[in-house]
């Protein structure tokens, strides 16, 4: 059974009563600043990340925790600075998320979750502090794939996108058309011996397959697919089947290093079927 808002609220304090208590007396807990702190954070986001697309809800609960935990830690640091609290921090929140709501709290009309989103950039550029441009609110932090995709999304809301989504398969295989085009320079300057030839199309080729990637995200964007998902996805998948590779080969007395490609290939499959 859920508890009700009175025993959350009271689970929240007894976690603020803990922190507070833990950074008065525990050595380690009194030495921390953000910075040593950040590291941990990254860490604890990733492995919450995990177990949210595993769907493990046991790991989902205990990873939030430790993201919660978190949240709150910045925020007695700042509150000993008297630079901010928890409260401030909540406040702050609810306040823009009002603020970036007026279809509920207000007299704007969105119907859809689309329009709610196109509303979003819109406000974003208005508030006091707010983006001073509309890609000015995609952290330079962020990894590269997610980065793409949240740069495709946001320029989207400003109305800067496909008119039919079928049309971006044509700049995928133009994509593609350039890429194959730079790595057979590739090799065309290695048979040549030509060395400065094969260093400069590789940079092209970089590029080039950065293009590819890049028009793949705006693909899946626009097929409502989750890129960074459906890699995780296929991570996962991989690593079950050569587990599965390596758990054959130990069951043979072998190194799975010294199987044949051939050998590899069939547990491959079966892999696939299992």
């Amino acid at each position: 059974m859920l508890n009700n808002r009175k025993e959350q609220l009271a689970a929240l304090e007894r976690l603020l009563d803990v922190l507070d208590r833990l950074r008065a007396e525990c050595p380690w807990d009194k030495k921390q600043t953000y910075q040593s702190l950040r590291p941990n954070t990254i860490e604890e986001t990733f492995e919450l990340c995990d177990a949210l697309m595993k769907e493990d809800k046991k790991n989902i609960c205990k990873e939030l925790g430790d993201v919660l935990m978190h949240v709150m830690f910045y925020s007695k640091i700042g509150s000993e600075t008297e630079d901010f609290d928890i409260a401030d921090v909540a406040n702050q929140q609810a306040d823009k998320l009002i603020f970036r709501h007026p279809h509920i709290y207000g007299e704007v009309k969105a119907d859809t979750a689309d329009d709610v989103l196109k509303t979003w950039e819109k406000i974003k550029l208005k508030e006091k502090d707010g983006n001073k441009t509309v890609l000015a609110g995609v952290p330079a932090s962020l990894p590269s794939l997610i980065k793409a995709y949240r740069i495709q999304d946001k320029t989207r809301n400003v109305g800067f996108d496909w008119e039919d989504r079928k049309d971006v398969w044509k700049k995928v295989h133009e994509e593609i058309d350039e890429l194959q085009a730079e790595l057979e320079r590739i090799d065309a300057a290695a048979v040549n011996g030509n060395a400065d030839e094969k260093k400069a199309a590789k940079a092209d080729a970089e590029k080039e397959f950065g293009d590819v990637l890049f028009s793949m995200i705006n693909a899946a964007r626009l097929y409502k697919l989750n890129p960074d998902n459906a890699l995780e996805s296929t991570n996962q998948k991989f690593i079950k089947r050569f587990n599965y590779i390596e758990q054959k080969a130990t069951e043979q007395g072998k190194s799975v290093a010294d199987m044949t490609l051939a050998e590899m290939d069939k547990y491959w499959e079966e892999a696939k079927k299992l």
